[in-house]
């Protein structure tokens, strides 16, 4: 009996133990946006019979994608509300409802003294990357999005673009030339090798990957991972803070609108790899929380009857979005904040809270 109650002692001290200790401090988000990414296009990368990064994050939740205005959202709608927490309109860039700017988690963790990233295989005046560092009424303002970059103070951003910095219709400004004399390092896909660069973290740093949008994977793009991995190994340093950085795979959602099976599965291959990136980094570094998942799904897609494994047949039921919930999956430090069903806006308040701004 005096044994058995030792042993419970000691079983209870441990568990004690154990609940007093601090959880891991978050220095760090990583937040991995496949735009247009439902389930059946994650499922569609799973039955290549290649094993995905996704299968190794412990927590998946479903958030609810809808805008202020429209059941099925667009991605300015969708990205302002995980930005800033708030739903908009769709078409809105940064603002609320009412078109006033609202303040977005990249914005906030600069102000609080972390480095910041964008990285996407569109242009970086797209919608996605727009909604965290611009504030514009329409998505389509590409030259004023621009600006806003350009008075910005991200510490990296790598996109396409590049027209709608220095060869601009409604100005005579050169962004790039200011951005230089901002100090900040800029390169191009004219004149250097993206896979060969290596920024420096005494200076901010931009790479343009196209004039407009880069190429679709399946014709050769491949930059999305090596950026990724460089992206956080220069950021890592470039704040004792921490930081935060968002990757998008831009082109899941344009494979998913021209309903092309095979351009999508590459693109999801592509940003798988970028994601295996971000979980590596995580796994060494245990104070990085990393966030993957949609702004919505495109073409309500479906593995139909008679598909195999690696002989999927795919079909599309629309070219647009659909009003589908998409998935959230975390892994690292405040990934238990992701559990359940949510709005969209959520994830801005859950990554406020791991941070603990």
């Amino acid at each position: 009996m005096t044994a058995l109650i030792a042993i419970t002692g000691l079983m209870s001290s441990k568990y004690l133990d154990h609940q007093q200790q601090e959880p891991p401090v978050v220095k760090n988000i990583i937040l991995l946006i496949g735009d247009g990414m439902g389930l059946t296009q994650i499922s569609s990368a799973i039955y290549t019979e290649r094993k995905i990064a996704l299968e190794r994050f412990p927590v998946i939740g479903f958030q609810k994608t809808y805008s202020a205005d429209n059941l099925v959202t667009d991605s300015a709608a969708s990205a302002t509300a995980i930005a800033c927490g708030q739903k908009t309109k769709n078409n809105s860039i940064g603002i609320d409802p009412n078109g006033q700017p609202c303040k977005t988690i990249l914005e906030e963790a600069g102000e609080k003294g972390l480095a910041t990233g964008l990285v996407v295989t569109s242009s970086i005046v797209h919608a996605t990357p727009a909604s965290f560092i611009a504030h514009q009424p329409s998505r389509n303002f590409y030259e004023n999005i621009a600006a806003d970059i350009a008075a910005s103070n991200v510490d990296l951003f790598i996109g396409g673009g590049k027209q709608f910095f220095d060869r601009r219709n409604n100005d005579d400004r050169n962004l790039v030339k200011e951005l230089e004399e901002k100090g900040v390092a800029v390169y191009d896909y004219f004149r250097d090798n993206i896979l060969k660069v290596s920024p420096s973290v005494e200076k901010r740093f931009a790479f343009f990957t196209a004039d407009n949008q880069p190429l679709p994977a399946f014709q050769g793009r491949d930059y999305l991972p090596y950026a990724t991995r460089m992206s956080l190994e220069y950021l890592s340093k470039r704040s004792e803070k921490g930081f935060f950085l968002l990757v998008e795979g831009s082109q899941i959602d344009w494979s998913c609108h021209a309903n092309q099976g095979a351009p999508l599965l590459s693109e999801m291959e592509d940003f798988d790899n970028a994601i295996l990136q971000a979980f590596a980094f995580a796994k060494k570094d245990g104070h990085t929380l990393v966030i993957v998942t949609a702004d919505h799904e495109t073409g309500g897609l479906a593995i139909n009857p008679g598909s195999q494994m690696k002989r999927l047949n795919l079909k599309f039921t629309t070219n647009g979005h659909t009003a589908s919930m998409v998935p959230v999956f975390a892994y690292g430090p405040g990934s238990e904040l992701f559990y359940g069903i949510y709005e969209n806006t959520a994830i801005y308040d859950k990554m406020k809270e791991a941070l603990g701004f």
